[in-house]
């Protein structure tokens, strides 16, 4: 049977002082609970205690007085007696396994004793990292441009006693049979990815890589693979702390079906602005809310689509929602679908960014898309458009629409700061309660926010600050 070795807190700061019985009644303890373990497991106990409550007798002696004390305990039964007996005598009797070293003598012997009990309490006190990773919400790789992207939050908990450090994130192939890195984070690009919950106001960046005891944080993870690479179908995480270490988050790469759309508008010149990246003031990417009980983040791969020209959204008053490109510009269905929700009636917000803002009716659960479609796709997929123009819907709950039909106009309805189109695919037909998917546009037109060349994408999602173009106006 294997030895149970229980913790005892000791009282004794000195040898034997007046609180040596309570010692002893510890050590008597702790030798009838490791008998029946053998009595490498009662020396064990023995030499822990030794150092940690700052002995100096030897452990045969303080097995000897352990005995005398024992012999005058009226709530021993006789059989326990006899039981600790035996397992004392032959404790010391044993003084090549009770002292490693008989050659060493006084201080030297001591010093020795406890340089090994340090060592072997060490080894018995390391334990696994009490950091809890996990993935609420497995991702599906998506192609843009030369790159898949696979992007998912990766939630940590820290249910130890003590403050972790993170050092560095490794995702690894889980099914490869030599452990490779696919992708390796650093403490400085955690600076950026992480996210502390509960509003703590941070005093710096690195403040980020700290989680406190009791206390949880997200990692906003997203990981780029080549188009000649090959995706693993299951990715594991590698957590690094300034002094441990653990594996776990085992997750899938291909979770959902990438439905392939049409586009939501036409025209040229349509900002991806928010769109799907990694970046630390991406309100999308960072949208995570509880709804339900749950932590969803519907907005994962959303993109606010805003026409520009010459880089401006608009010409004109700032302030005048028709001085903006894309209001008033048609909505169209990205799909043959159902109408699941039609939303009217919110008025426009005269737009203004940051304290200039304020809406025209209080931003709350009900009212924070504004004017909206929601339009049923198949396979518990729902397209979500927002911030619709006041009387421009052309639809209702209940109607058939086909892919390419005028369902509505670009507003400010909402909360929306100035006209755009918010469009993003979720698992929900609920508002915010479905967690985003990336999903494919069947044929456009790209550059990059590094203003290179237009390029011809065909079954792709474009990223951030991507420049579109649709339609007729694809080839110029």
């Amino acid at each position: 049977m294997a030895s149970v070795l229980p913790s005892w807190n000791f009282a004794a700061e000195n040898d034997f002082d007046s609180n040596g019985l309570a010692l002893v009644d510890e050590f008597s303890d702790a030798i009838s609970a490791c008998i029946e373990g053998g009595f490498e497991g009662a020396i064990e106990i023995l030499s822990i205690h030794e150092s940690k409550s700052k002995l100096t007798l030897p452990l045969p002696e303080i097995a000897l007085i352990c005995v005398r004390e024992l012999c005058g305990r009226q709530f021993r039964t006789m059989g326990m007696r006899l039981l600790i007996l035996f397992g004392v005598a032959s404790l010391c009797s044993c003084p090549t396994i009770a002292q490693p070293d008989n050659q060493l003598t006084g201080n030297s012997q001591t010093q020795n004793l406890r340089s090994d009990n340090k060592k072997w309490a060490a080894k018995r006190a390391s334990w696994p990292l009490q950091l809890e990773m996990r993935v609420p919400f497995e991702p599906t790789a998506f192609p843009s441009g030369p790159r898949f992207y696979v992007m998912y939050e990766l939630h940590l908990t820290n249910f130890g006693t003590t403050p972790l450090s993170l050092s560095s994130i490794v995702v690894l192939d889980a099914d490869a049979g030599v452990a490779q890195p696919i992708a390796t984070f650093e403490a400085e690009q955690l600076e950026a990815m992480l996210q502390p919950l509960g509003g703590k106001t941070l005093s710096g960046p690195k403040e980020r890589l700290v989680i406190a005891d009791g206390q949880s944080a997200i990692a906003f993870m997203s990981v780029a693979f080549d188009r000649s690479s090959r995706i693993p179908d299951r990715l594991l995480h590698h957590v690094s702390t300034v002094d441990s270490a653990a594996e776990g988050a085992i997750i899938a790469t291909h979770h959902t079906e990438l439905h392939v759309l049409g586009s939501p508008v036409e025209g040229a010149n349509w900002l991806t602005a928010d769109g799907p990246s990694n970046d630390q003031d991406n309100h999308h990417r960072r949208g995570v809310v509880i709804l339900d009980g749950r932590a969803v983040d519907s907005r994962r791969y959303a993109i606010d689509w805003k026409q520009i020209r010459d880089g401006a959204s608009f010409s004109g008053d700032p302030r005048d929602v028709r001085s903006y490109y894309s209001y008033g510009k048609t909505v169209l269905a990205v799909a043959d679908g159902r109408v699941v929700t039609a939303r009217d009636g919110l008025p426009d917000n005269i737009p203004g960014h940051g304290e200039s803002f304020h809406p025209a009716v209080p931003i709350t659960l009900e009212t924070v898309a504004g004017n909206t479609i929601t339009l049923d796709l198949g396979g518990s997929q729902f397209a979500y458009y927002m911030h619709l123009q006041p009387g421009s819907l052309r639809v209702k709950a209940g109607d058939r629409v086909r892919r390419g039909q005028v369902v509505a106009r670009i507003g400010a309805s909402g909360d929306a700061r100035e006209p755009h189109l918010h469009f993003e695919v979720t698992t929900s037909s609920k508002l915010l309660a479905g967690e985003g998917v990336p999903y494919l546009i069947e044929r456009y037109r790209c550059k990059g926010a590094s203003d290179g060349p237009m390029e011809l994408r065909i079954h792709e999602l474009p990223l951030d600050n991507s420049v579109v173009v649709f339609g007729e106006d694809h080839g110029k």
